[in-house]
C-alpha cells in the first residue's frame, strides 16, 4: 500500500500547468540563465514601448543577483538579456542573432526593440552574486535611465526555472490562477490524478489528452505536441552530426557524432544490441546542442534537457508497439511527462538555483521514467512508480558547473539520467505498481532537501566540482 505525504491543496488555489507550457523550445545552454533572462528583457523594453518610453531611453542598466550572477556569463545570461532588449523572440531566436546582438554591444551600441538605438556604457552590466533577493536565487533589476540620468523605468524579474518569469510586485499564487486555463479533471497530487483516472476509467495520458483538449481543442493539441517531438529529434539528429569543440574556457569537445559513427559500424553485427548506448548518445547530443547555444526544449529545463528526448527516442527503438505507430506514442509519452513534471513543478521545483540537480536532472529522469513506463504498458499505478523510482534515487543531487558552464558533470548527467529513467520504468513493470514510498512523499522529500541544500551546491559554481576540478 502506498503511502502519500499531505500535500493537499485547497480547490481555490489549483492551478493547472499545461504539458505545453513545461515544454517550449528555447535555446541553450540554460532555461533559468538564458531563456527567463531574455524573456524578461523582452517583457521590459515592451512595457517601456507600451507605455510610450522607448523613445526617451538613453541608457540601460541590468544587475544580476544571485545565481545569476554567479554562473551568468558561463550560462550565457548577458547576451541572453541583449537579445531581448533588442526585441527577439526567444522561441524565434538563434544563436546567430545573439552573436549579432553581442558583437553591436562590445561595439557600445544596442537597438531596443530593433526601434531606438542607444549607446551602451561600460558597466552596463552589473554582476551581485552575494546579494540574494528574498524571492529566488535567480533576480535580475533592469532599469532604463533618460538623458539626465533620471530613473524612467525599474523593474525586477525572477527567472524561477524552465523558462518561466514573475515579475516584482506580482502576486505569484494571484498570477498562477489567473493564468490557470479551467479543465474538466485538476489535481493537484498524485493521489488525485490516480484517484480520478480511476474513476473516470482514464490512464494519465488520456486524463491529460482530455485536459490539454478543454485548453485548444484536440486539432491544436496534436500538433502543437507533435511541433514540440519534432523539436526534441531534431536537436538529437543535430548533436548526432556535429563535431568541434564546446564553447567556453574547458575546450570540452563534443563526442555524440563519433559515438554515433561507432555504434553504427556495431550495428552491422546481428546480435550486438546497442540500444543503451544509443540511449546516451541521444542525451549526449541534446545536451552538447545546448551547451552550444542550439534550439533546444525545456524538459523541463535546458541543463536537463537531453533525458526525455532521448528516453522517448529509446522507446521508438525498442518498443514495437511504439515504433509502429511513432505520432501517437511521442503524444502520450509526452502528455504523461507533463503530468508528472506539473506535479514536481507545483509541489516542490524544477530549478537548479532552489533545489540542485535533483530539481532537474531529477525531475526529467523522473517524467521520463513515467512516459516510457506507459508506453511498455503499464497500469497507473505502474507510471507512478516508475515516476516515484526515478526522483527517489535523484535525491540530494548538486547542481555545481565546473567554470559555470552547461558541459561538465551537466553532459554526462543526463546520459546517466536517461538511464536511470529507463532502469525504473523497467523495475516498476516488474512489480504491480504497489509500493511504499509515493510519488507525492518522494517530491515533497526533494521540496524539503532543496530547502537544506547549501547554496553552494545550487548552480552557483562554489561547491563540489566546481571547485575540485582544474580548469586547463
Amino acid at each position: 500500500m502506498s503511502i502519500p505525504v499531505a500535500l493537499a491543496t485547497p480547490l481555490a488555489e489549483r492551478t493547472y500547468i499545461s504539458a505545453l507550457d513545461l515544454f517550449r523550445v528555447g535555446i541553450g545552454p540554460s532555461s533559468s540563465h538564458t531563456v527567463g533572462p531574455l524573456r524578461a528583457a523582452r517583457a521590459f523594453v515592451d512595457a517601456l514601448a507600451a507605455d510610450g518610453m522607448l523613445a526617451q531611453v538613453d541608457r540601460i542598466e541590468c544587475v544580476l543577483f544571485g545565481s545569476l550572477g554567479s554562473t551568468g556569463v558561463g550560462h550565457g545570461t548577458p547576451g541572453a538579456v541583449l537579445a531581448g532588449l533588442a526585441g527577439h523572440d526567444v522561441e524565434t531566436v538563434t544563436r546567430d542573432d545573439v552573436a549579432r546582438v553581442t558583437a553591436d554591444a562590445d561595439n557600445g551600441m544596442l537597438t531596443l526593440r530593433g526601434e531606438h538605438r542607444i549607446h551602451l556604457e561600460n558597466g552596463w552590466l552589473r554582476f551581485a552574486p552575494r546579494e540574494l533577493k528574498p524571492r529566488h536565487p535567480n533576480a535580475l533589476t533592469l532599469t532604463a535611465l533618460i538623458a539626465d540620468g533620471e530613473t524612467l523605468r525599474a523593474d525586477t524579474y525572477y527567472s524561477v526555472g524552465g523558462g518561466f518569469v514573475e515579475h516584482d510586485g506580482d502576486d505569484p499564487a494571484a498570477l498562477a490562477r489567473a493564468a490557470s486555463p479551467s479543465v474538466p479533471y485538476p489535481f493537484a497530487t498524485m493521489v488525485e490524478l490516480l484517484a480520478l483516472c480511476h474513476e473516470r476509467q482514464f490512464t494519465i495520458a488520456g486524463l491529460a489528452a482530455a485536459n490539454e483538449e478543454a485548453i485548444r481543442g484536440e486539432a491544436e493539441t496534436r500538433i502543437r505536441l507533435a511541433a514540440v517531438a519534432e523539436a526534441m529529434n531534431a536537436c538529437i539528429d543535430a548533436g548526432l552530426s556535429e563535431s568541434g569543440v564546446l564553447p567556453g574556457s574547458l575546450l570540452v569537445t563534443r563526442r555524440a557524432a563519433k559515438m554515433a559513427e561507432r555504434l553504427r559500424g556495431l550495428d552491422a553485427a546481428p546480435t550486438r544490441d546497442t540500444s543503451l548506448e544509443w540511449l546516451q548518445a541521444y542525451a549526449i547530443a541534446v545536451n552538447e546542442e545546448n551547451a552550444a547555444g542550439g534550439r533546444v526544449v525545456t524538459a523541463p529545463t535546458n541543463g536537463a534537457a537531453g533525458i526525455i528526448p532521448a528516453v522517448m527516442r529509446h522507446a521508438l527503438d525498442v518498443i514495437p508497439e511504439a515504433a509502429a505507430d511513432p505520432a501517437h506514442a511521442q503524444e502520450e509519452f509526452l502528455l504523461v511527462a507533463g503530468a508528472i513534471g506539473a506535479l514536481i513543478k507545483s509541489n516542490a521545483s524544477i530549478s537548479g538555483a532552489e533545489a540542485g540537480c535533483q530539481g532537474e536532472v531529477g525531475s526529467a529522469a523522473s517524467m521520463a521514467a513515467a512516459g516510457f513506463a506507459h508506453l511498455l504498458g503499464g497500469s497507473n499505478e505502474q507510471v507512478e512508480n516508475a515516476a516515484e523510482i526515478a526522483m527517489e534515487h535523484s535525491l540530494g543531487l548538486t547542481c555545481d558547473p565546473v567554470a559555470g558552464l552547461v558541459q561538465l558533470p551537466c553532459i554526462e548527467r543526463n546520459a546517466i539520467g536517461a538511464g536511470k529513467a529507463v532502469a525504473a520504468a523497467r523495475l516498476a513493470m516488474n512489480g504491480d505498481g504497489t509500493h511504499r514510498i509515493s510519488f507525492d512523499t518522494v517530491v515533497e522529500t526533494m521540496r524539503q532537501t532543496g530547502l537544506d541544500m547549501s547554496s553552494k551546491y545550487k548552480e552557483t559554481s562554489e561547491g563540489g566540482l566546481a571547485v575540485n576540478v582544474v580548469e586547463c
